[in-house]
């Protein structure tokens, strides 16, 4: 801690870390954070006090040491979390690309991994292509093309906590391609959140919203800002303020933003209030996840867990000639994608095995019951808390620490897998322990949720059904570019209208994996190889590659 003399008085400051890799580091909070009093005394009453100045000298030259000491540790100690939240990801990405025409772009950002990983697996996915005696050259300076944004902006976003404090946290909106429509993607409110977890994010985008058939660009946003311990009062503060920034960058024929995690219906209303404050227009088409009450559609926040179940129901009807009936499935995360894969997939006779937060596993040997699903609704939409605040009020039990994908005793057998919380959570051994226990299909409702080397356990099995983020959870996208059309046309379409539109997406995406893996590829490919040939095409047709 250190002392220092204000207005006659002594306060303390306690010391914070910059995170790892920023240029500097400093033990000065006002460097970090601005503090503003609600009361200030006025000039004539600001009467140094001697004695407190000498007591805080002393107190600082004793200090000195012990500060300094302290400050190194706490740098360690906050590396080593920052090491640990972040080790999955970059375990995860390559050091080295076996592309040549990409290795200039492995110089340019060794600081951003899972950027690095999204782009390695995306052309490894369609290697052939580059092959190709014909086009291969042209799908090569095509891929380069689309792995740097087209615009990147960044924008302080200052807000006031409940005590008055002042807060600073940066904000992205990252416009990666504009070759199909308007840039489409989430904003995502994480601690975690950076330019290059914003840039691989975007760069799945692109071939997603490819996927879909509607005219959707790619991007992605977001903040470095924590809802977690925030009041309500607080996450819409900052929201405001984040909209005061990004309001300048969006337009419904330019940009058009969405939720992501930390962004749900809540925050979506708070920065669509703020936009309609500033911009005087109404009903526009400029967030997409609004509430039905002012120009949402029904089922947003169901469509990215519905749509990746009806791609799940698809792929194993199709593939393995069975159904999700009686079939054990394990669900991660328990957000609004988690959740709704439950819903679906209890409604379509599966039995819910897990759901898990990054604390720990809700395990349901014999299957989530809808009293249960209820529980975990109130805990995550209306109280907020933590699973473990459900244990011995529901059906499963709690394992505290722990993920569906490395539990070695509990869930001895698993069917299909569903990753539905972040990116990076199915590792090597976490794919390893998935294929001892029978799984037959993993099916990705995050992006990304499975590191390369998970990855390649997988692939090594081409009997399992891998379906990657970039098709099984479309959906939510889809029904967002259909909400887009919903405000065009100035109009509303009932929840069964909206149901239907959504299976006809997940299927014709489904198709185009299928069409694209050909005879011998796997789903993975052909996902992959559809979504680039769709963006290639429109970019030679623009002139914008040659």
């Amino acid at each position: 801690r250190i002392y220092h003399l204000s207005f006659g008085k002594l306060s303390t400051l306690t010391t914070r870390t910059n995170t790892p890799g920023s240029p500097s580091m400093t033990r000065f909070t006002f460097l970090m954070q601005v503090s503003t009093s609600k009361t200030m005394p006025s000039p004539s009453r600001r009467r140094p006090d001697l004695m407190l100045l000498l007591i805080t000298f002393i107190l600082l030259q004793l200090r000195t040491t012990i500060a300094t000491t302290s400050f190194n540790k706490q740098i360690s100690s906050t590396t080593s979390k920052a090491m640990s939240t972040n080790t999955k990801s970059s375990q995860a990405a390559p050091t080295t690309t076996k592309f040549a025409f990409l290795s200039d772009l492995h110089k340019k950002y060794p600081h951003q991994p899972v950027f690095l990983q999204a782009v390695e697996e995306m052309a490894l996915s369609i290697e052939p292509l580059f092959s190709d005696p014909v086009n291969g050259e042209f799908y090569k300076r095509a891929f380069l093309y689309m792995t740097e944004p087209e615009r990147m902006i960044s924008f302080h976003v200052p807000w006031m906590d409940d005590g008055g404090v002042l807060h600073v946290n940066r904000g992205w909106r990252v416009e990666f391609s504009s070759a199909l429509g308007p840039y489409k993607g989430g904003l995502r409110f994480h601690p975690t959140v950076d330019d290059g977890i914003l840039k691989f994010l975007g760069f799945e985008q692109i071939f997603k919203n490819a996927l879909t058939g509607l005219p959707l660009g790619g991007g992605k946003g977001g903040s470095d800002f924590d809802p977690k311990g925030k009041s309500e009062a607080e996450i819409r503060r900052f929201c405001e303020s984040f909209m005061t920034q990004l309001c300048r960058y969006i337009d419904a024929s330019t940009d058009v933003p969405a939720g992501d995690i930390g962004v749900g219906g809540r925050e979506i209303g708070f920065m669509y209030g703020q936009y309609k404050r500033l911009s005087n227009k109404h009903g526009e088409g400029v967030l997409t996840g609004k509430s039905p009450l002012f120009g949402g559609i029904h089922l947003r926040p169901e469509a990215t867990g519905y749509g990746t179940v009806y791609m799940a129901q698809h792929a194993i009807q199709d593939k393995l000639n069975k159904s999700l009936s009686g079939a054990r499935c394990a669900v991660s995360g328990s957000g609004n994608v988690s959740q709704y894969a439950c819903k679906m997939l209890m409604e379509l006779g599966a039995n819910v095995i897990s759901v898990s937060d990054s604390n720990g596993v809700l395990v349901f040997e014999h299957g989530m019951t809808k009293d249960d699903w209820n529980k975990i609704i109130e805990a995550k939409q209306v109280k907020r808390v933590r699973l473990s605040s459900l244990d011995g009020n529901i059906s499963g039990k709690y394992v505290a620490n722990a993920s569906p994908w490395n539990l070695p005793s509990d869930l001895q057998t698993i069917d299909f897998a569903f990753p539905c919380a972040t990116q990076n959570e199915i590792d090597e051994h976490g794919a390893t322990l998935l294929l001892q226990k029978g799984c037959k299909g993993v099916f990705e409702g995050a992006n990304l949720p499975t590191t390369a080397k998970g990855q390649e356990v997988l692939r090594a099995k081409r009997e399992v059904l891998y379906v990657p983020g970039k098709a099984a959870n479309a959906g939510g996208v889809g029904v967002s570019g259909l909400e887009m059309s919903q405000n065009m046309s100035k109009t509303y379409w009932k929840k069964e209208k909206v149901d239907e539109m959504l299976k006809d997406m997940m299927e014709g995406i489904y198709n185009q994996m299928k069409k694209g893996a050909g005879e011998d590829g796997t789903l993975e490919e052909g996902c992959n190889r559809a979504g680039f040939l769709k963006v290639a095409s429109a970019l030679k047709e623009l002139g914008w590659v040659w």
